[in-house]
């Protein structure tokens, strides 16, 4: 028996989920609103004037998002939605504060205005993707044109005319009219997941079946392994052409975890590594800037002036911090060089302390926790790898940064996902936030207690 969108909304499941994400996001605000009166109070002994203004946005915001989703999604997982924006909210509260410390360097930097407009522009994007995207199984129809367009958003940035490194080495960006950038590859791994995840739905029964033997291992057929080659191909590109390693290491870590997710083949998760670490060798022997990075990572304060100074200042900022931190406006976040970008968790770790960045780091926990039950609750193979997908990109990005910044891994110079200042990493999080949602509103619990129900009037 089909259930409308109308009938959905007006059963009590559905109510009482609406209800959770609204008590949550009302949360949300509070917290953020809190977090930037304390920014303000230890600028000037004063409640901030622009308060009322920016929570009377934030609330618009929410309201609207919770709205559409609401209409949109009924029956969707409360938690995602609140979840994204308290990390968000204290993203642009991290920025203002970064803002008031370039402030009294007279440096004239301003980002938080700025990262609010994209954070209004990513919240129409998560409506846009629900109003537009009814059925996210459409996606499985054009596999191979979203797979293309993935691939060439990824290098277009090495177009002579659009791309550019701005100074910084690794050429991700594409400029825009208006004097704007754009980093595609933001979009691109949106679009891998999905292409990844059409392709493993219809390919999982051959990709699974153990033909051949390798020793004592009954192993997939050898062409199986044909896509991580190519898979390992295209990230060997992006590290050599654009010179990222952040992507180019998540590119090759999605599509081996999604094909390990569809098969439960440790085959591939072995022959992956392999394929990784002989890569990850042959870039440090080659590529003169992979063995700065891996220099600065085994002794950053060889040259703590110089290629280190970044990563040492990170690691003064944690130092700093200790268990409860220094307070909200009582750092230095100033004297880490890109920190509203790729160290703002260390600007967090200092503020706030152990306990601030693990608040933050649960907080995307319960995220990616929320995101994978919803790929365990999918109705069907292509449902649950697009879930599980994008969990695991969000995921494995908030590691790589982590890691990077903390010094457990090399620094790869990727963005905090919807806290680092940036329009397109935040922009790209959004519609994955969105593409979560409608898989998880196409659950519908509530068809199935009415399903239930009918059955139990049947029997009666």
């Amino acid at each position: 028996m089909s259930v409308s969108l109308d009938q959905l909304r007006g059963t009590p499941e559905v109510r009482r989920r609406a209800n959770t994400e609204v008590g949550l996001l009302v949360l949300a605000i509070i917290i953020t609103l809190s977090a930037y009166t304390l920014v303000g109070l230890a600028q000037e002994p004063v409640i901030p004037a622009g308060l009322l203004a920016y929570g009377g946005a934030l609330a618009a915001l929410a309201a609207a998002a919770h709205l559409v989703s609401r209409r949109l999604a009924p029956g969707a997982d409360p938690l995602l939605l609140p979840i994204a924006f308290l990390l968000n909210g204290i993203g642009l509260v991290m920025i203002r504060r970064v803002d008031f410390a370039e402030a009294s360097r007279d440096s004239g930097l301003e980002l938080a205005p700025l990262q609010t407009i994209w954070t209004i522009v990513g919240v129409a994007l998560f409506a846009g993707t629900l109003l537009l995207l009814r059925d996210h199984t459409v996606l499985d129809r054009y596999r191979y044109i979203i797979g293309l367009a993935a691939v060439v958003a990824l290098m277009t940035p090495l177009l002579p005319v659009l791309g550019t490194d701005f100074g910084r080495g690794s050429r991700i960006w594409v400029r825009i009219p208006g004097g704007f950038s754009l980093q595609p590859g933001e979009f691109a791994k949106i679009g891998l997941v999905v292409f990844f995840a059409a392709y493993l739905a219809e390919k999982r029964a051959l990709l699974s079946a153990a033909t051949s033997r390798l020793g004592p291992l009954h192993v997939p057929p050898a062409r199986a392994f044909g896509p991580v080659a190519l898979a390992w191909f295209i990230s060997l590109g992006v590290l050599v052409f654009e010179r990222d390693l952040g992507l180019s290491l998540l590119i090759f870590g999605i599509f081996v975890a999604m094909l390990y997710m569809a098969t439960g083949r440790l085959a591939y998760v072995v022959f992956g590594g392999a394929l990784f670490g002989a890569g990850a060798l042959a870039s440090w022997s080659v590529f003169s800037h992979v063995q700065t990075r891996v220099s600065i990572w085994l002794d950053p304060f060889a040259d703590a002036q110089g290629s280190g100074f970044q990563l040492v200042q990170s690691l003064f900022a944690f130092g700093t911090g200790g268990v409860a931190g220094v307070g909200w406006g009582q750092g230095n976040p100033e004297l880490i060089p890109d920190v509203e970008t790729d160290f703002i968790f260390s600007a967090i770790g200092e503020e706030l302390g152990l306990l601030g960045t693990t608040a933050v780091l649960l907080l995307y926990f319960l995220l990616a926790g929320r995101g994978f039950v919803t790929a365990l609750r999918a109705p069907d193979d292509f449902s649950k790898l697009l879930a599980a997908g994008l969990t695991f990109v969000f995921s494995l990005q908030v590691f790589v940064i982590v890691g990077g910044v903390s010094r457990l891994i090399p620094l790869t110079g990727i963005t905090l996902p919807l806290v680092s200042y940036g329009g397109s990493s935040l922009l790209a999080n959004y519609v994955l936030i969105a593409l979560l949602v409608r898989v998880s509103a196409a659950r519908a619990p509530v068809a199935r207690r009415s399903a239930r129900a009918d059955l139990a009037r049947i029997d009666g």
